[in-house]
Parts: C-alpha cells; structure tokens; sequence
C-alpha cells in the first residue's frame, strides 16, 4: 500500500495534554468532598501520588482499584453517568481542557486525520469528552465489571499507559485498517510515559513535558507546546 493510501491517526493523551491537570486526582479530591472515599484510601492515594511524582515505579492499576472502591458494587450505568456528570462540572466547566488541543484536533479532523485519545484515565471520563470535543475514538483504561453489571476495583485488561499506549494503537489501529494500512502522523504527550507512544509518531509533539520528557524532546528535534492556561480552581 502507497504512504497516500494509508489511514493517517492522531494521537493525544489525555492528562495534562488534552487537559491541565490530571483527571484520576482531580477526581479523588471530588469524591473526597462527597464523602465517598475512606480515609486510608485517601492516604493510600496521596502516597502513591507522591511517588509518582519523584518518578519512582508504581502501579497504575493498583491505584485505579483504590479510587474504584468508591464506585464498586454499583451499577456500571450509574457510574458512567456519575463520571460523565464530573467531567462536565470539573473539567468542561472549569475551562480545563485547552483550547489549544481542540484547536489541534480540529486542524487533524480538516486535514482527514483520526484523532484519537491515548490514556490510562478511566474510560467514562473521556467518552464525556469526546461528545464536547473532535475526538474520533478512546483508547483507555476500563474497569471490570461482574455478571450483574456492577463495578468491581479491577481494570478490565491493561492500563493504558507507557508502552501499553502503543499496543493498544497498533491493536485499533491493525483491527480496522490492516497491518500496514496506516501511520501515526502525529502524537502529543506530556509525561516520560508518553515516550514510547511518541517514538512511534511521524511528527512529536512534547506538550508543556516534564523534565525526562523535555530532554528527550531536544534530544530528538521533536517539537515542544506550552499549551498552559489559566484555569479556575
């Protein structure tokens, strides 16, 4: 198959790309305001948060499980529409999601591009998104869900993250378009673990990255956005 032939995608993650600040946290703080987390969840969570800020090697499905305690038991609907209902007043309402990523995937969309999301967030959060916003398909992380339809604190499969991003691209990306049947054009990141996803993209794109991000950017020529906003808290 000739390169003008093949389906081109996009690829943007979501927290801190897509959107300032970091949905799974901004989620935790939500429900700790309802009442709806224990305390030596709470605990659990700001320790992790903090390891994972000095980088250290976490589990990013252990976590999703603690903050899924929350909603476990519950009817996969009710929650759904829970998180759909957060991501409208935290994050749509709070100007969080920047203009300078909608402007990106618009500009993709013009030029026939796919756009899609690339996140370990929770899945419900980021279908709200993609009705607000011109997003294609999401690629992230999913809870398990027992017999009756209820919400258990297990991810359903691999948590989209690091290497796990480009796996789930390829395995789209190959199921609807063929082995060889298209290229990722372009790819936007913020974090180290966004690193292997770039790596894959014709074009790289280091939005407002942190540090290891940053070097590897100049280490590669890849492009580096400061797509930071202000936003209400």
């Amino acid at each position: 198959m000739s390169e003008q032939a093949k389906h081109k995608i996009a690829a943007f993650d979501f927290d801190g790309t897509s959107i300032q600040g970091n949905s799974p946290v901004i989620l935790v703080r939500h429900l700790r305001h309802l009442d709806m987390l224990k305390k030596r969840v709470i605990s659990k969570v700001v320790a992790w948060a903090a390891a994972y800020k000095l980088r250290l090697p976490q589990s990013e499905s252990w976590v999703r499980g603690q903050v899924f305690t929350a909603f476990e038991g519950r009817l996969r609907h009710e929650v759904d529409s829970f998180l759909a209902s957060f991501y409208d007043e935290k994050i749509e309402r709070a100007g969080r999601f920047r203009p300078q990523a909608d402007q990106a995937m618009r500009r993709l969309k013009d030029e026939g591009v796919e756009v899609l999301i690339v996140s370990a967030t929770f899945g419900p959060i980021v279908r709200r998104a993609q009705q607000r916003h011109p997003i294609d398909e999401c690629l992230c992380t999913e809870m398990r869900t027992d017999e009756h339809g209820r919400y258990t604190t297990c991810v359903d499969g691999a948590c989209i993250e690091g290497e796990e991003k480009v796996r789930a691209i390829r395995a789209y990306a190959d199921a609807r378009y063929g082995k060889g049947g298209w290229e990722l054009v372009e790819a936007y990141g913020d974090h180290h673990s966004d690193i292997p996803m770039l790596s894959q993209a014709t074009h790289a794109f280091a939005v407002t990255p942190d540090n290891p991000l940053a070097r590897e950017a100049r280490r590669r020529g890849w492009t580096v956005l400061d797509w930071n906003v202000s936003v209400e808290k």
